[in-house]
């Protein structure tokens, strides 16, 4: 019988997220109160002047027609404005800034975009999995560069080998990271530059957490405020979780000319561009950054650091051990009783009605720790931490 699968799908490792749906679905469809910490989608509203923004821009006949693909001037001058308030990096929102259907979506074109069929792909691990997905479909090759909590979470660029370092194009990076949490400082960012410049890689750093931390005084920085970090760096950034957009689908890229101009041409043939009134939307987001809806979700006092020391305050009288983590909206535990990932997700799942995301899904340097979503409210939080709290390891 035919078969209409190409073979680099078999390339391409399972996608834990889906099975963790599938089971959870099952608990749900069987009348089991499900407490669900794992895909990281914001369980609040968009905030209420960016919906009026695109409830407007929405009856707006100009917004009815394509879009260019790399998004609208002013869409690229809120990012330059935003990049200016919030990093001091000056940008050119003609060359310089391209609009995304989603980061996930630009970081998963840009393989495609510049690299070569056997050209090697520098990727985290643990890691977001569209980093080797997009490699893999770019006929790229992976080369994993471990990240352990001993070294803070980053990688050692000098553990890579001689001969990876002859054919490494590119190097995905990602802090504050997914699903370690661990930011990174401006010093390792200057070394990764310096890096990729002896080498001749192309650093894409996933910046889709930068805005949700909880320490106001150290705000995560951008690589691209590194001196010449331009010559040999894109970022990637996302209003979904900022602003609890998930669903609306836009982010950007900025940095490298040369390299977004390569983008461009990727999604010029693949797609149309961003829905013009949700741009408009974009636009309103990036200026109001420091509203008070805003502030109420990721600010230093917010939803996110209530859930999270709730969270984490009941792990802990658990037995658990469990860093505070400082950006991002995760929790990353160490499995209790040096248990696996896999058996202490399916255990919790299957005894507490829980939902947690295994290590080993993000890579097998994520094994021994299970990723926990700050998506459920503070009651539903300490409900689930007392379920987890009966169980005997």
């Amino acid at each position: 019988m035919t078969t209409w699968r190409a073979h680099r799908l078999e390339e391409l490792p399972p996608y834990l997220f889906v099975e963790i749906d599938r089971r959870k679905r099952e608990a749900i469809a069987a009348g089991r109160d499900v407490i669900d910490f794992g895909v990281g989608d914001p369980d609040q509203p968009t905030p209420g002047f960016i919906v009026d923004r695109m409830a407007d821009a929405i009856r707006r006949p100009g917004n009815h027609r394509y879009a260019l693909g790399v998004g609208g001037s002013e869409f690229r001058t809120a990012v330059a404005d935003f990049f200016v308030r919030r990093f001091g990096v000056k940008l050119d929102p003609k060359t310089e800034v391209v609009a995304l259907l989603g980061s996930k979506e630009g970081i998963g074109h840009l393989p495609t975009a510049v690299v070569n069929p056997g050209e090697t792909v520098l990727i985290p691990d643990p890691g977001y999995p569209v980093y080797t997905a997009g490699t893999i479909f770019a006929g790229g090759k992976c080369h994993t560069m471990s990240l352990r909590e001993s070294n803070g979470w980053l990688p050692v660029l000098g553990d890579v080998p001689a001969e990876v370092r002859r054919t490494a194009k590119l190097m995905f990076l990602n802090y504050p990271n997914n699903p370690t949490t661990a930011c990174a400082p401006l010093s390792f960012f200057e070394e990764a530059v310096a890096f990729a410049r002896e080498h001749h890689i192309l650093i894409a750093q996933d910046a889709a957490y930068s805005e949700v931390y909880f320490d106001p005084d150290h705000p995560p920085p951008s690589i691209l405020q590194v001196e010449g970090a331009k010559d040999v760096a894109v970022e990637f950034h996302s209003l979904s979780k900022t602003f609890n957009m998930t669903g609306w689908r836009v982010g950007f890229a900025v940095g490298n000319a040369d390299a977004l101009a390569a983008l461009a041409k990727v999604k010029n043939n693949l797609d149309s561009g961003i829905f013009g009134a949700v741009q408009e939307a974009g636009v309103e987001a990036l200026t109001g950054i420091r509203r008070a809806e805003v502030l109420a979700h990721i600010g230093p006092d917010g939803t996110y650091r209530r859930r999270r020391d709730v969270l984490i305050a009941g792990l802990r009288e658990s037995g658990w051990s469990v860093a505070s983590p400082q950006a991002t909206f995760y929790v990353w535990a160490k499995c209790p009783g040096g248990l696996d990932s896999l058996t202490v997700a399916s255990r919790v799942l299957d005894d507490a009605d829980v939902v947690l995301i295994p290590g080993i899904g993000f890579g097998r340097c994520g094994e021994g720790y299970v990723r926990i979503a700050l998506t459920v409210d503070e009651s539903r939080t300490a409900k689930a931490v007392e379920r987890i709290a009966r169980l005997k390891w």
